[in-house]
């Protein structure tokens, strides 16, 4: 809830802003911890303008910022900035309103007595859970400004291997697109004004010409159904693929794609191997450790291997034992998973492994790019080339038969 409120300050000065808070106490109690002495307090509606909602549903709050923040946090904490000042500080400096205005509220809930954990915890929208447990685990061990530190590698890492692998889809997305347009405009605008000539000559018209002005005549004649059709469709795809049902398939399918499965596979590896040896680092419980990499590792399949394995692990399996049993995890990981056990190296065993991994996702996308540029420019190529040859021949035939 919001509250307008008019205070005085202890300087005498009157003040006026507005506070978020969970209700009109605990507005109250925040404001008084400030040296405030409130005079009027007041909810504000809820109603807001259409745009605000739409504003406030677009804004969001990228890895990138969560980087710069988290370095941002362990330099002032380093600099023995409170952590309450420290909160206010970024709040007001960062560029991303969604993030102060989250940062702020966290500021409130640290002056009001709560944890640092505890109150990103209350954003899960910003702060993940693996975030927050490695906040929490800093707190215990009493090193919060080397956890921050951390997180910020961890998430320069984790920014750069997604971003690398979108990057790399953006090219043939763009190309795959550009396909699809052309074909649509030519067939809705080219191809029937062609058609047109050939038909009114009589000549004999060959059978793929006839399948290509047939295309033409349902585009023109039901393009805009099919438009709608396939905007439907589009949409129950996306429900579909956020339900837990959804999601299993849609990863069985990526992961089944050649190559792509492949690049998919090791991109969730890479990213198993260094969230687990970031927490453990931290001091969190490898059981802890392995239920929060499965909430944000963002495979429904791999997902359930490791909340699985984490019930082995509870009843007393080791990790490379537990890991063993499913075909996803390869031998070579679960063998280096072992020998780290064995020596009391885990930690080091998994960085390599994500390191490892890193590189053959890095290799693998270089590779995927390196293929699907030709591969798209060729296919584009053909595509336009097969429709203007199969209106232009005739049109040719019958020009050069008069």
């Amino acid at each position: 809830m919001l509250f307008d409120y008019k205070a005085i300050a202890d300087s005498g000065e009157e003040k006026t802003g507005s506070i978020e808070a969970v209700n009109v106490d605990v507005a109250i109690s925040s404001l008084q911890r400030r040296g405030m002495v409130i005079t009027s307090i007041d909810e504000v509606g809820e109603g807001g303008g259409f745009f605000d909602k739409n504003i406030s549903f677009f804004e969001k709050v990228s890895t990138k910022d969560i980087v710069i923040f988290s370095r941002q946090v362990s330099t002032l904490f380093e600099a023995q900035v409170p952590a309450l000042k420290t909160f206010r500080l970024l709040a007001a400096e960062t560029e991303n309103p969604l993030l102060g205005k989250k940062l702020n509220e966290v500021a409130d809930d640290i002056q009001g007595g709560i944890s640092i954990s505890d109150a990103m915890a209350k954003h899960p929208a910003v702060f993940s859970d693996f975030y927050v447990n490695m906040i929490k685990a800093g707190e215990e061990s009493g090193k919060l400004n080397e956890t921050f530190i951390y997180l910020a590698d961890y998430l320069d890492r984790y920014y750069e291997l997604i971003s690398k692998t979108k990057n790399a889809l953006v090219y043939p997305a763009f190309v795959i697109g550009t396909f699809f347009v052309v074909m649509i405009l030519m067939l809705t605008m080219v191809i029937p004004r062609l058609a047109a000539i050939l038909l009114e000559s009589g000549g004999e018209i060959p059978i793929y010409t006839k399948i290509v002005i047939g295309l033409s005549n349902f585009f023109v004649n039901y393009g805009i159904f099919f438009g709608i059709l396939f905007v439907l469709f589009v949409m129950f795809l996306w429900r579909f693929k956020n339900s837990e049902k959804g999601q299993a398939s849609f990863d069985a399918v990526k992961m089944g794609v050649p190559f792509v499965g492949s690049l998919y596979r090791k991109l969730y590896l890479s990213r198993i191997a260094d969230n687990i040896n970031t927490m453990l680092s931290s001091g969190i419980s490898m059981v802890r450790a392995m239920e929060v990499t499965s909430k944000v590792v963002g495979s429904k399949i791999f997902e359930d291997i490791l909340k699985e394995s984490t019930e082995e692990i509870k009843s007393g399996s080791s990790m490379s034992d537990a890991l063993s049993k499913y075909p996803e995890i390869p031998s070579i990981m679960v063998q280096m998973v072992r020998i780290g056990e064995e020596t009391g190296n885990l930690g080091n065993v998994l960085e390599t492994l994500a390191k490892f991994y890193k590189r053959e996702v890095d290799n693998a996308v270089d590779t995927l790019v390196g293929l699907i540029e030709p591969i798209m420019i060729v296919a584009l190529g053909l595509g336009v080339g097969f429709l203007l040859t199969s209106v232009l021949v005739p049109i040719y035939s019958i020009t050069a038969g008069i």
